[in-house]
């Protein structure tokens, strides 16, 4: 249960369910009203996921300064295809993601595209955070003593969410951690950016294919910061059309065209 959980609708409508509470006024306000779909806040350690039709955008705001966001992407006719890291940043000449880039496929196709960016550095390389690190650094908070302020690794969450999806631990792959940034030095080490403000920052996908996603809110594995205390993530999701012709991530990069030309073409089939 949720601190949101105590305004739930007591009985619902045809135009007002229960529990579709329009969460993104609070975050996402300049959404256009008769376009969003759904909307959620995430508490920081939670974990979710979702099928997506293309044509959807997925916005998500940072509601605490140490939100971190780690997100998965599948294709939901065939989920053998999946978002892959070395694809991605091998085509986009990238280390970091901002708006403009294409999320692609394994497959060569754009699977979601960087729409909307405030805060312009998000990270493909950091990983999840597992079980052990967090015993390791944060202790343990298990839910039989602790219940819904458990500690949650971000590797454990997102096992359970692709699980849902017929997917396993062999299918579990390098997600996206929107709101955290993550560089490389002269030595090859990789550093966290943990003066980065984040609170109130914005990221928006949209979604070039069905897809199924999964998000973690659980810390970033290599953010130094003592203490569980990852912050709340809001997420809507409204209709915004598949990349038009004139589409700023299309003119981004010839490789971020080509990808959502082929995402264009699968779509037709």
């Amino acid at each position: 249960m949720t601190d949101l959980d105590n305004t739930l609708a007591p009985d619902s409508t045809a135009h007002a369910p229960v529990d579709a509470l329009p969460h993104w006024r609070s975050f996402a306000a300049r959404l256009p009203e008769d376009r969003v779909l759904w909307s959620e806040v995430l508490p920081g350690g939670s974990h979710w996921s979702w099928r997506v039709s293309r044509g959807t955008a997925l916005r998500f705001v940072a509601m605490g300064e140490r939100a971190n966001c780690s997100v998965l992407l599948y294709a939901a006719r065939d989920k053998l295809e999946r978002y892959s890291m070395p694809d991605t940043c091998k085509a986009l000449h990238t280390a970091h993601f901002t708006r403009g880039h294409v999320l692609m496929s394994d497959m060569g196709r754009a699977m979601a595209s960087i729409t909307h960016d405030t805060l312009g550095w998000h990270d493909p390389f950091g990983g999840l955070l597992d079980a052990a690190r967090l015993r390791e650094k944060h202790g343990e908070q298990r839910y039989e003593t602790h219940r819904n302020a458990m500690y949650r690794a971000g590797r454990d969450g997102l096992l359970i969410e692709i699980g849902k999806h017929g997917l396993a631990a062999r299918d579990l792959i390098t997600p996206v951690n929107l709101f955290s940034q993550v560089a490389v030095d002269a030595e090859g080490r990789f550093g966290f950016n943990a003066g980065q403000r984040v609170e109130g920052h914005a990221v928006e996908l949209r979604c070039e294919m069905d897809v199924v996603v999964a998000v973690s809110t659980a810390p970033h594995p290599l953010d130094p910061r003592l203490g569980y205390a990852p912050g709340k993530v809001g997420i809507a999701a409204w209709r915004s059309g598949p990349a038009p012709a004139d589409d700023f991530c299309r003119g981004f990069r010839p490789e971020c065209a080509r990808a959502l030309h082929n995402a264009d073409v699968f779509a037709l089939s």
